[in-house]
């Protein structure tokens, strides 16, 4: 199919605000972040699922390398660089592309992958519908470099949504397009030393009419890299790999959520492909890989036209949009997502973190090293984001191949084990007066979770849910007895009246005593699984 730059802009520059039909009526959003603020409410199924995962798997995978290979391998010195060259060959001759000629994925069963995240409590999942790399993971209307169109030739995401629906999960759509105008300038590079140094990368040199007779032909590279974008592309005479570097972090290595100054096409086309996107696969939740919003206006257009769908579709809005470092306003217009990161109170509006058990894209080194998380450490990210009116998006990284390995799937049994016996006190649950107890104190922000100390027994994690209180433990006590401290002699938490203390999973009742220094507990022997989860049961406790 021939894509036109007329059709596209046609599209993009069609009204947000859709005309309503008879399902819809009432208040139409608009592009402004009052409209989107003053009319949005965060719905109760995404408040009560607390768990999604999310599926962060694209043609970057194909290396098995680690996120961000597409633009890291066009940096000489850096580890994805001289993996590509070991493994395909120089990016001047053989560039991020021709990765695609022969990807299959043949071990890809979405059904069953999402099967064993629903297992594993899973109450939404997210498919990545496209990263910086600019490839569309869908049957797209609007970029001829997509999945159903290149490669696999398959639309993996129509396989996705049949799946997560099939099994009553909420569906989502993660995009991170609108970086790639700068993230890709380091294709228009070249290598600063080195036998072929100044020899421009693949992204530089190939235009269409260059694919004529090969496996492209047809495809514009320059769709795929998104052109050249002014001074972010290299000068000539950069002779050291540190100027080169230093050169791309100044340049396009800034985290950007402007508009290209010289490319309103990209805005356009940006636009177009998310109204497809969401018009195809009518998802529930958006996520987007940007600080408030892309892209200045167009994102702000696309949020609009998003809950107008809803409203057509639902005849409310029913959806979620995600953005990150959010201001007052627009927390009440979309929901906060904090990646690889804590909130160091409890929030009062909805919010969630994502982060992943290893790196975002498939990582064959960190698999072999044995890196990705626990089980016991995603249960315990899990408990203090929920405390805290949060929801968790844990991304299980997807082989090229559309499979997951033997370790990971591992980690989604743990997991479900877990919330198998314990899920009362996560699923559905609202907040308590306080997050929690505990020395365990996160520093807020994105980015951090890697600086974290490690969770003991002594932090205790709060949620309520149809007037019972859950007490979760981090860890388990060597002594056999908790203390939550929150219910010390003068302490606001002490309130109301005690009957009944179990732990989930083990069904009767414990022995307690309410002291000055707080709630006692002596636990069990049994250890039903690896961290205890409490059921604190009486009058006047969650009031």
């Amino acid at each position: 199919m021939q894509i036109s730059r007329r059709s596209v802009i046609a599209a993009a520059t069609a009204s947000s605000v859709i005309a309503p039909n008879a399902q819809s009526k009432g208040r139409r959003f608009t592009g402004a972040w009052s409209s989107l603020a003053s009319g949005y409410q965060t719905p109760d199924w995404f408040r009560d699922a607390k768990l999604g995962f999310w599926a962060h798997w694209g043609p970057q995978c194909i290396a098995e390398f680690g996120d961000w290979y597409a633009r890291s391998m066009y940096l000489q010195g850096d580890r994805a660089y001289d993996h590509h060259v070991k493994t395909y060959g120089h990016p001047a001759q053989f560039g991020f592309m021709e990765l695609l000629k022969n990807w299959t994925i043949d071990a890809w069963d979405p059904d069953r992958l999402v099967g064993l995240y629903k297992k594993a409590g899973a109450k939404y999942f997210v498919a990545m519908a496209g990263h910086h790399d600019n490839f569309d993971m869908f049957d797209s209307k609007y970029q001829a470099w997509n999945i159903a169109k290149v490669g696999p030739k398959r639309d993996t995401m129509a396989g996705w949504a049949k799946a997560a629906r099939d099994h009553g999960l909420r569906f989502g759509l993660s995009n991170h397009l609108s970086h790639a105008w700068h993230w890709w300038q380091t294709a228009y590079g070249y290598d600063p030393e080195g036998p072929v140094r100044g020899l421009r990368y693949d992204a530089y040199r190939l235009k269409k009419a260059d694919g004529r007779g090969l496996w492209w032909d047809g495809l514009d590279p320059q769709e795929l890299y998104t052109g050249p974008q002014g001074d972010m592309v290299p000068p000539e005479g950069i002779d050291t790999i540190k100027a080169m570097g230093a050169y791309h972090e100044a340049h396009s290595g800034q985290w950007l959520e402007t508009v290209p100054p010289h490319d309103p096409y990209f805005v356009k086309k940006w636009l177009a492909r998310t109204q497809d996107m969401i018009d195809t696969y009518k998802p529930d939740l958006l996520y987007f890989d940007d600080y408030g919003l892309p892209l200045e206006q167009a994102g702000l257009d696309a949020a609009a036209y998003f809950y107008n769908r809803s409203l057509d579709w639902h005849g409310k809005v029913d959806v979620v949009i995600n953005g990150k470092k959010l201001d007052e306003l627009q927390r009440r217009a979309i929901v906060e997502d904090v990646e690889r990161g804590f909130s160091d109170h409890l929030r009062p509006l909805p919010w969630q973190t994502d982060t992943c058990i290893g790196n975002w894209h498939y990582d064959r080194p960190l698999y072999e090293r044995d890196g990705y998380k626990t089980a016991k450490q995603v249960i315990q990210r899990l408990c203090d984001v929920v405390s805290k009116n949060g929801n968790l998006l844990l991304n299980i990284p997807v082989r090229a191949d559309g499979s997951i390995d033997e370790k990971e799937e591992k980690i989604v049994t743990g997991v479900g084990e877990w919330l198998a016996i314990n899920g009362d006190a996560i699923f559905a649950t609202r907040p308590w007066d306080i997050y929690g107890e505990g020395p365990f104190l996160p520093v807020e922000g994105m980015m951090n979770e890697g600086d974290a100390k490690p969770f003991t027994y002594e932090d205790i994690r709060y949620t309520t849910k149809g007037g019972a209180l859950y007490a979760i433990a981090q860890d388990w006590p060597d002594s056999g007895f908790l203390v939550l401290t929150c219910m010390a002699s003068g302490r606001p938490q002490r309130k109301g009246r005690i009957d009944r203390v179990e732990l989930l999973g083990h069904g009767q009742a414990l022995d307690f005593e309410l002291g000055m220094g707080g709630l006692t507990i002596k636990l069990p022997g049994a250890r039903p699984s690896f961290t205890p989860a409490l059921k604190i049961m009486g009058e006047g406790l969650t009031a």
